[in-house]
């Protein structure tokens, strides 16, 4: 049987498409195939972290990433009263060799595909194929896809990678029984806001916890109207009892976390404002899957949230994706297209991600917010040094950028000779 590909890849998200920019880069062949039968710009603003935009500048895109998104400047923590908290420079401004951006999912997708298109080919991407399963053998695998004409499609690869999301076709093959994903107690709603630049222009904030609302807002375009405004994300947390349905696209209602946020009215901003001018509003569970043992089962794998979904907190879902898959395509460098290749990334990536998702659980970096409410009794406070030390905020945010490998000495560029 002659092979299609080196390498099929299921799902063009952002961890497929960088997987097929690196295994193109290799000089291995692949092709993605995508189950929706047009790609839209779904979801609104992430954060992408130095350690993965390192990997997207091997890839020649850093000059789309910082004329498409926002060079992040600054990290910035307040109490639910706008108290100032904590603040820490991002990116370039804190050392790192790479910046940090906040972008649109969407535009930095869109990124990537053109990148694949161009270099890949026009048909690269292969869309309206849901995959139904796959099948292999000592050799080869088969992956199945049904049309929604409702014919189907069998494609062969020396290796496939499942990199189709939440709710992955492959991993359920390979875990059939896996239990329901793992709610923490709170919901969160999302949205996007046209405004004036707040703060350094470039700010991420946290603001307030979880109990009692908690935000997080940042800008992810600059300058759309010629005038300096901002398209600005912004997200809303609250403890729920009841988690909402696992679906990215799911629309949210205004009044069932608005309460919460209703006098947040700041001098360095309008809050309430903020959020009772978003058009559309998007509601999601923080819901993670417990680690996986393995994702490698023969020449079969998983990459991105295929394979270790995570709650959302600490800007890391994405990056972590993108990590994934330079570690893939070097051990298939070094081990060919094989199920050793396979085993060798689990080696490494498993032990990886199962640390940033049970770091993201219990201590990520908003865990400063946590240990701010708890000790003020979530009041308003005279010196917050009478509370919590500077040391020890800086140690919970170290604590993280250790586990979720983003330490500043170890993504510094060499100097020049």
């Amino acid at each position: 049987m002659s092979l299609n590909h080196d390498v099929v890849i299921v799902g063009a998200g952002i961890g497929g498409l960088t997987l097929a920019l690196e295994l193109h880069k290799a000089g291995f062949s692949c092709r993605l195939y995508e189950a929706v039968e047009q790609i839209k710009p779904l979801g609104a603003g992430i954060n992408v972290l130095p350690h993965a935009v390192k990997v997207l500048d091997d890839l020649g895109l850093l000059p789309e990433l910082e004329a498409i998104g926002v060079t992040t400047k600054e990290s910035v923590f307040y109490n639910k009263f706008g108290q100032f908290v904590y603040r820490e420079p991002a990116g370039i401004d804190a050392g790192y060799g790479w910046p940090q951006f906040s972008i649109h999912r969407g535009d930095l997708q869109s990124v990537l595909i053109k990148a694949v298109q161009q270099r890949l080919g026009a048909d690269a991407i292969v869309l309206g194929h849901r995959c139904t399963g796959a099948t292999q053998t000592d050799a080869d695998v088969s992956v199945q896809f049904e049309r929604p004409d409702g014919s189907s499609l069998s494609v062969q690869g020396a290796l496939v990678i499942g990199c189709d999301g939440i709710h992955s076709a492959i991993r359920k093959q390979l875990y059939p029984n896996e239990g329901a994903p793992r709610y923490s107690g709170v919901n969160m709603w999302r949205g996007t806001t046209t405004m004036k630049p707040f703060l350094s222009s470039a700010s991420m904030t946290r603001v307030g916890w979880l109990s009692v609302g908690k935000m997080v807002i940042y800008p992810i375009r600059n300058n759309i109207d010629g005038q300096g405004t901002q398209l600005v994300n912004w997200v809303a947390e609250l403890e729920t009892p009841f988690p909402a349905k696992r679906d990215w696209t799911r629309n949210g209602r205004l009044e069932d976390f608005f309460p919460a946020f209703a006098d947040w009215h700041f001098d360095w901003l309008d809050v309430a404002g903020m959020i009772e001018k978003t058009d559309n509003i998007l509601e999601y569970p923080m819901v993670d899957q417990d680690p996986l043992p393995r994702w490698s089962f023969g020449r079969i794998s998983l990459l991105g949230d295929a394979a270790h979904p995570m709650v959302p907190r600490g800007s890391n879902g994405a990056g972590q994706a993108i990590l994934d898959a330079p570690s893939l395509t070097m051990q298939l460098k070094t081990h060919g297209l094989t199920d050793k290749a396979l085993t060798q990334y689990d080696r490494i990536r498993v032990k990886a991600t199962t640390e940033v998702v049970l770091m993201n659980r219990v201590a990520p970096p908003d865990t400063i917010l946590k240990e701010v409410h708890d000790r003020t009794g979530g009041k308003p406070f005279q010196n917050l040094d009478d509370f919590i030390s500077r040391d020890e905020l800086i140690e919970i945010s170290n604590n993280y950028k250790n586990v979720a490998g983003f330490k500043v000495e170890d993504l510094r560029k060499p100097e020049a000779i």
